[in-house]
């Protein structure tokens, strides 16, 4: 075999855009919470443990970088829209309408990698990758392992570690990691399941930077590629 033909297979294998999910135009779903433990959530930190609130949300996500969630706690609806670098939060019934420029706040956004997904967007103008190693033991033998980490116009320097699957495209597991280098969290992606020739993972858990097991959400009512309305994601 010759070595240029190998050098090329290598390369393949430690680019991030080898294991994008690039036919997945659209996603919708109702993620709902199995378990948590609001202590060791708050370990974490407490915006995070907030979301633990929302026992079941729908949530629709259509590239590039486009998100809807609505969730209801108690009596109240709450959407939340994020489309590019604009976020939406409404609730009614208070008669909140927020609307905010998090162009420059990574942060303070919600993507597809929070749901254990890797798609051509988050690495245009949004995040940078390394390869670090393909996993060699264990669970995640196999799966290429990367950093990630935002723009340098972004001005974040928290990151990620994912491990990815490296035939079916999903996120594995993915460690959280402050601005100051210290781990969050780590979320556990399984249960993967194929709709309409994408594979999405079927549960998301996460533990704190103890070990601790804080919660598990499932992903329920999947359906990908239905042509989700552009009004879905209004920000106006």
């Amino acid at each position: 075999m010759p070595i240029s033909f190998i050098a090329t297979i290598v390369i393949a294998e430690q680019s991030i855009s080898s294991y994008y999910q690039s036919n997945l135009r659209d996603l919708s779903f109702t993620a709902k919470v199995l378990s948590s433990k609001a202590g060791e959530l708050g370990k974490i930190n407490q915006d995070f443990a907030k979301s633990y609130r929302f026992k079941a949300s729908n949530v629709w996500l259509k590239e590039p970088m486009k998100l809807r969630m609505e969730s209801r706690v108690e009596d109240t609806d709450i959407y939340f829209i994020v489309n590019g670098g604009i976020k939406l939060l409404r609730i009614p019934r208070a008669k909140i309408n927020q609307r905010d420029d998090v162009s420059k706040a990574p942060g303070k956004r919600q993507t597809p990698l929070d749901f254990g997904l890797l798609t051509p967007s988050l690495f245009n103008g949004f995040l940078l990758s390394k390869f670090i190693r393909t996993e060699s033991s264990g669970d995640l033998r196999g799966c290429p392992v990367f950093d990630l980490t935002y723009q340098p116009k972004l001005d974040d320097s928290s990151r990620y570690r994912v491990w990815v699957d490296p035939v079916k495209k999903f996120t594995r597991q993915r460690e959280w990691y402050s601005q100051a280098g210290f781990l969050m969290a780590t979320f556990v992606y399984d249960q993967p399941k194929e709709v309409n020739g994408v594979w999405i993972p079927g549960r998301a858990t996460v533990k704190n930077a103890d070990g601790k097991f804080a919660g598990a959400t499932e992903y329920a009512n999947v359906k990908v590629n239905t042509g989700l309305a552009e009004s879905l994601f209004k920000v106006d």
